[in-house]
């Protein structure tokens, strides 16, 4: 039920905003979800500001009349970190999607937060650069809600997550008060670093309206090889004799049941051998003579029997093709309902996890299917688990709640974290204690209260004040 206070800013919302501040129940269902759907959408409204300072006076009204504010971005996060369950104010910044500046010198772009991931990636080629940050939802996901999360993807192991792209941010705070921090620079040590406390912090210190993005080289004659792995151990040998010469932008693996369902959804199948374990790299080849050396680290891993069969590509069709087989596996495994979990430890404790992960969920849930697939350079693997034929949704997603404390117990027995590159949301905010001490989470806390005293920006996310 909506109270005189939360009537009054609608109003004051309706003359700031006129007809982009919207109460209809499609605009709601529509803005106040991300991809996650335990929740059902239930804001008091959304807002759609074109300028940093209607973000700035949408703020003050929050305050003011005490409302709580949600970012919405593209909404394709998987935490819950932009949903709006409990009569929130959603603030939308999709009419917020100017790219406002290059500098060719400084290869250095400044963009508003409603952006979209891939329309920078094509304004980056554009000017003979690139810009690394690379997922499956590239194409509807938001530069402010890659911030919010610090968005990771496939090319992590070579160039890093979001937070290594970010060279200036504004940002609005909780108060309404703009920040503009490092402006640009590459160098400033001028104290405590403000932009990276808002990268990551899933919008509950304030709201970006402006990031400035640096970017990179255009790689060059990228090229993969697909290899067919007996064991889990044998993969973390393929990438420690590749990283030892070759400078990978990226290092990708999957299961054979991952494996099974892609092909069951019309990709090609990269060789006849059948294989427990797939992994993808990638690489710039350069000269001749990194091609000869990549098949001579790949020939000594067949005679080593860490590799089973490979295929490497020879034109940009088959590269494509080649990364199918690891970026069409989200979508095969859709209609199962999977239940999914994307965890991470450092790369050389990854066998032990994966196994003691196996070992709990088959033991518990013989008749589960567990999918595994990620992004094995960087540590970070995506769990999914899927739901037999005969088991109702409700009885699943009850067994998997008990699977996510097993999990994360395992996550902090080996230092992990229990959300590599989504958020943490309200999905896993319950267990954000196995990933932060006490004393972390207070220290958290503590800083919200600095930048959101009054607790408008996204409160019951990663935390509860």
């Amino acid at each position: 039920m909506m109270t005189a206070l939360a009537h009054a800013a609608l109003e004051q919302l309706t003359d700031l905003l006129g007809n982009r501040c919207l109460t209809d129940q499609e605009s709601a269902e529509r803005y106040g979800v991300d991809w996650t759907k335990v929740w059902a959408p239930a804001p008091c409204a959304v807002a759609l500001p074109e300028t940093t300072e209607e973000v700035q006076q949408i703020v003050e009204i929050a305050n003011e009349h005490g409302l709580h504010l949600v970012p919405s971005g593209g909404r394709t996060g998987l935490s819950a970190g932009a949903v709006a369950a409990n009569n929130e104010l959603v603030v939308a910044f999709d009419r917020m999607n100017t790219i406002l500046d290059f500098n060719e010198f400084d290869r250095a772009v400044t963009v508003q937060p409603g952006v979209i991931t891939q329309q920078l990636q094509e304004f980056a080629e554009q000017k003979g650069l690139f810009y690394p940050v690379d997922f499956a939802s590239a194409g509807s996901s938001q530069i402010g809600g890659n911030i919010g999360t610090n968005a990771g993807g496939i090319k992590v192991i070579r160039y890093g997550m979001t937070r290594d792209w970010i060279t200036g941010l504004k940002v609005v705070t909780g108060k309404g008060e703009l920040l503009d921090l490092n402006k640009g620079l590459i160098k400033n040590a001028t104290g405590y670093d403000f932009r990276h406390l808002f990268i990551g912090s899933e919008g509950t210190l304030g709201f970006v309206v402006e990031a400035t993005v640096k970017l990179a080289r255009e790689p060059k004659d990228l090229t993969a090889l697909v290899l067919g792995a007996p064991g889990f151990r044998e993969v973390m040998k393929i990438l420690h004799a590749f990283q030892q010469d070759i400078d990978l932008t990226a290092f990708e693996f999957f299961s054979d049941k991952a494996m099974a369902h892609v092909l069951e959804h019309g990709v090609a199948k990269p060789f006849d051998t059948e294989c427990p374990f797939y992994c993808l790299l990638e690489f710039e080849q350069l000269s001749e003579q990194i091609g000869d050396q990549a098949m001579a680290i790949f020939e000594r891993c067949v005679e080593e029997g860490w590799v089973l069969d490979g295929v490497m590509s020879q034109s940009l069709q088959q590269l494509d093709q080649l990364w199918q087989l690891r970026e069409r596996i989200s979508e095969s495994i859709a209609p199962h309902t999977p239940y999914k979990n994307d965890i991470s430890v450092t790369v050389s404790k990854v066998p032990d996890f994966v196994e003691d992960i196996d070992t709990v969920v088959q033991d518990a849930y013989p008749d589960f299917e567990i999918v595994w697939f990620g992004h094995i350079g960087d540590g970070n693997m995506h769990l999914n688990i899927l739901k037999p034929a005969d088991l109702p949704k409700e009885d699943f997603f009850a067994k998997c709640n008990n699977v996510s404390k097993w999990v994360f117990e395992i996550v902090q027995k080996y230092n992990g974290s229990i959300s590599a590159e989504h958020g943490v949301g309200m999905t896993k905010k319950p267990y954000l204690e196995y990933s932060r001490s006490p004393e972390e989470i207070a220290c958290m806390k503590a800083v919200k209260q600095v930048f959101d005293p009054n607790n408008v920006m996204n409160p019951g996310k990663l935390f509860d004040v």
